[in-house]
């Protein structure tokens, strides 16, 4: 049942193999550029590559599977983010950082095997442009940055289709940005003082000295850890055109190579049917969801609840129905996992193939989750012709879970401290019998979006739905 994946470049389903002799199956995602919290539309990109990084390493081997996920460290952003705070880059990169490896970790996403930086590449990024302008397929423009000549590369907008719909190679100078054609792009910028600070380095052969284009850092990455040719590449749509077209263009002229015999895109995250935005309200991080009482295991699972190369229309519904799901989850888990419930049978089962066969054809999660919940049925609920549960069959469940990266053990609200303290006051309140003071805590918590539910000795928190 090997894993058929859609190619965004053949535009078909295609099976994933390894194509070296070793076995070793190579893929490489783009990673965050990291000068502010991932939002949860990143963390969907990260969430489906994680679940293929699992998928690959039960087809082939954990040792089998090399997984490369980078880290833009040094780009327009960034440095825009150096001179917003007058902070070194290494120290607003860092913190950044380490945010996002606190969200994988909270997301239970698995660390890639190599997590290389931009600013660590620098070498490897001057030495594939110098190859590029040896052979002609980039120049120096008059102000010492370094473009890729889009023209010498018959290939280019393959991917994208790009040149179908709009790509027009032209001889007039975009004075702008010194550039020969309009559609060519930047692998080498010059340092500019008002706008880089003190971020540069030596550039190129002939070059000013500079920063590297945000196109180069990823193909420079992915040639030193994986080789001229990859497995793999994966990411999310938006970087389709032009970051990973352009990738394509300078590393078959660098390498004289095909780049990456397979490539996946998934689908943009929707907010409430629509784009996220801080001006609309539903712009949510990982922090801001976990704030409202949600667990980022919820997250996770409300992140695979629609097919990856579809828009998700995500909602904080979805969270609530997703906790609810966790919940059941565990409870087939616990059942299942009941010597008491058990028989005796073979050692490998079979009755979870239909989830790993959703899971193999495009990575369908919903589909594969939708395979679970009818398995739970069929366990806790059976017929009398039903075959009983086996040891195998609860090995099966903890595979798929694990496929997944559901840690269904972990099913707990988050409260934030701010709440906990109100609940406490109003709590103390309530028992002092000052309920004038009482009621308003609990406005202040309903406005909060937070229910407080009281029993004769205790109360329990829950968030509003809305």
């Amino acid at each position: 049942m090997p894993i058929h994946l859609f190619d965004s470049l053949e535009r078909k389903l295609k099976p994933l193999a390894p194509s070296r002799a070793d076995g070793v199956f190579r893929f490489y995602n783009c990673g965050p550029t990291v000068y502010a919290p991932a939002h949860i539309g990143n963390f969907r990109t990260f969430v489906v590559n994680d679940v293929l990084r699992r998928l690959l390493e039960l087809e082939f081997g954990a040792d089998k599977v090399k997984h490369v996920r980078n880290l833009t460290d040094v780009d327009d952003r960034t440095i825009g983010q150096t001179q917003k705070e007058k902070r070194p880059l290494a120290e607003i990169t860092k913190k950044w950082t380490d945010k996002f490896h606190a969200d994988c970790d909270a997301l239970n996403c698995l660390r890639p095997h190599a997590e290389p930086t931009a600013t660590g590449y620098i070498k490897e990024q001057v030495n594939m442009i110098e190859v590029l302008m040896e052979k002609g397929n980039a120049y120096r423009a008059a102000d010492g940055s370094v473009y890729f000549k889009i023209e010498s590369f018959p290939g280019y907008g393959g991917l994208s289709r790009i040149k179908e719909r709009e790509l027009k190679i032209t001889n007039t100078v975009a004075d702008a940005d010194h550039k020969d054609s309009v559609s060519d792009f930047a692998l080498w910028k010059a340092y500019k003082p008002e706008e880089d600070g003190d971020v540069k380095w030596p550039g190129p052969r002939g070059a000013s000295e500079g920063r590297p284009g945000w196109h180069i850092e990823c193909s420079a990455m992915s040639k030193s850890l994986l080789g001229d040719t990859i497995d793999l590449h994966s990411g999310g749509v938006d970087l389709l055109f032009p970051h990973h077209e352009n990738e394509i263009a300078q590393s078959e002229c660098c390498n004289g190579t095909t780049f990456a015999h397979h490539w996946y895109h998934s689908e943009h995250l929707l907010v409430d049917g629509t784009t996220m935005s801080k001006s609309k309200g539903n712009y949510y991080t990982l922090t801001d969801l976990v704030e409202k009482g949600y667990s980022p295991m919820a997250v996770r699972y409300a992140l695979l609840m629609g097919h990856p190369r579809k828009q998700l229309n995500f909602m904080l519904d979805s969270l609530h129905s997703a906790e609810s799901a966790l919940k059941t989850l565990k409870s087939f888990k616990d059942v299942l996992a009941d010597p008491r419930n058990t028989v005796d049978g073979p050692e490998a089962s079979s009755r979870f193939d239909r989830v790993f066969a959703a899971l193999h054809d495009d990575m369908n999660t919903p589909a594969a989750l939708g395979a679970l919940f009818e398995l739970r049925q069929e366990f806790l609920y059976p017929t009398a012709t039903s075959a009983k549960p086996t040891k195998a069959d609860v090995a099966a469940l903890d595979r798929a879970l694990w496929a997944f990266g559901l840690d269904v053990e972990g099913t707990v609200l988050f409260v934030p401290a701010a709440i906990t303290a109100l609940a406490a006051q109003r709590w103390a309140a309530k028992q002092a019998k000052d309920f004038a003071t009482a009621d308003a805590l609990r406005k202040e918590l309903t406005a909060a979006g937070w229910s407080m539910l009281d029993s004769k000795t205790d109360y329990k928190l829950e968030p509003l739905k809305k």
